[in-house]
C-alpha cells in the first residue's frame, strides 16, 4: 500500500478507501468488523460510511477499537438516511447534527476525520446547515468538512471555499469539465477523494461489444465494418480490451488508471469480499502492462467522437 497527502490537513491516507455500508452490515456482526480488520492488514487506513448509519459505526468502532486513532481517517457522507428500509433525505442543521451525534455516540469515537455532504442541490444547503456543521468542526467533532457528487452545481460548492474535500466519480469516462473541477479543487488546497472507478457500462463484455464500438475513426474518418468483419481489428478502439489482458480484470484496470491522477488522494473501492479486497489492495505496487494506457486514452478518444457524432 501506499500513501498520500489529504490536502491541507497534514494527513497521509492509503491509496485505496474501504465503503462501508449496508452489504458491509449484512456479513452480520462478525464479519464486518473483520473486513476492517483485514483491510488495516492490507495498510489501508481510510474508511467511508456510506450513511451514517449507527449500525455502521458500531461496526467500525469495534474493528478499530485499540488502534492508534491518529493513524485512521474515518469519513462519512450525511444527507442520506436509512429509515425504516427507506431513504430520507435530509439536509437539516437538525439532521445533520443528530446524524453525526448518533454516528459518535454509536462508534465510540471522539470525532470523525470528515463529513462529506452527499450530492446537494443548488439551493438545497442552507446557510444555517452550513453553520452548523462549522460549529461541528470547529469544535473539533468533526476535523474536515467535504461535498460528494457530480455534475455542475459541484463547480459552484468548490468556488465558494467553504469544504476541505470534494468526492467525485473518476474514471476511464470522466470528461474534462469533471477533470478541471478536480483541478480546480486542488488549486485551492482541497483534498480530491475519487469513488465509482468502474462505470458500470464496462463491467460487461456484452455491455462493452454493444455499445462501445465508435462510428468514426480516431480522427473522424469512417472505419465502415472493418472492425467488425476482420477478427484481427475487432474491439481496437473500444474499452473491450478491459476484458481482454491476460492476468488483470476490468475493475484492476480501471482502478490502476484512477490510481495515475496525481490529484487524487484516495480511490474508494467497494467490496465485502476478503479475496477480492486482498486483489485490489494490491494494485498501488502493480505497474500497468505497456501500451495500457494508450489504449484507454485511444477508447476515451473514440468514445467521445462516437457520442458526439
Amino acid at each position: 500500500m501506499r500513501y498520500r497527502p489529504f490536502g491541507r490537513s497534514g494527513r497521509s491516507v492509503s491509496d485505496l478507501t474501504l465503503n462501508l455500508s449496508e452489504r458491509t452490515i449484512a456479513r452480520g456482526k462478525a464479519s464486518g468488523p473483520a473486513l476492517v480488520t483485514e483491510a488495516m492488514e492490507h495498510g489501508i487506513n481510510s474508511f467511508h460510511l456510506e450513511t451514517p448509519d449507527p449500525v455502521l459505526g458500531e461496526l467500525v468502532g469495534r474493528a478499530i477499537a485499540g488502534v492508534d486513532r491518529r493513524l485512521l481517517f474515518v469519513a462519512t457522507r450525511v444527507g442520506n438516511l436509512h429509515r425504516r428500509g427507506q431513504v430520507e433525505r435530509d439536509l437539516s442543521p437538525a439532521g445533520v447534527t443528530a446524524a453525526i451525534d448518533q454516528l459518535l455516540v454509536a462508534s465510540g469515537l471522539e470525532h470523525l476525520d470528515m463529513v462529506l455532504l452527499d450530492q446537494p442541490a443548488e439551493s438545497e444547503l442552507s446557510h444555517a446547515t452550513l453553520a452548523a456543521l462549522k460549529a461541528q468542526r470547529a469544535s473539533g467533532r468533526i476535523l474536515m468538512l467535504g461535498i460528494a457528487g457530480q455534475g455542475a452545481v459541484m463547480d459552484a460548492y468548490v468556488s465558494t471555499n467553504a469544504f476541505d474535500t470534494l468526492a467525485t466519480p473518476f474514471n476511464v469516462h470522466s470528461d474534462w469539465a469533471t477533470r478541471n473541477r478536480v483541478r480546480a479543487a486542488v488549486d485551492r488546497d482541497m483534498a480530491v477523494l475519487g469513488y465509482d472507478f468502474l462505470p458500470s457500462e464496462l463491467s460487461s463484455l456484452k455491455q462493452v461489444e454493444a455499445g462501445a464500438s465508435p462510428q468514426r475513426g480516431l480522427f473522424g474518418w469512417g472505419r465502415g465494418n472493418a472492425s467488425k468483419q476482420d477478427p484481427y481489428f475487432k474491439g481496437v478502439g473500444t474499452f473491450a480490451f478491459l476484458h481482454q489482458t491476460p492476468n488483470w480484470t476490468p475493475d484492476e484496470i480501471c482502478l490502476a488508471y484512477a490510481l495515475s491522477e496525481p490529484t487524487i488522494a484516495s480511490v474508494v473501492v467497494d467490496t465485502t469480499d476478503s479475496r477480492h479486497l486482498a486483489r485490489l489492495a494490491d494494485l498501488p505496487e502493480r505497474a500497468m502492462p505497456p501500451g495500457l494506457a494508450a489504449q484507454i486514452e485511444m477508447a476515451r478518444v473514440n468514445m467521445a467522437a462516437a457520442r458526439s457524432a
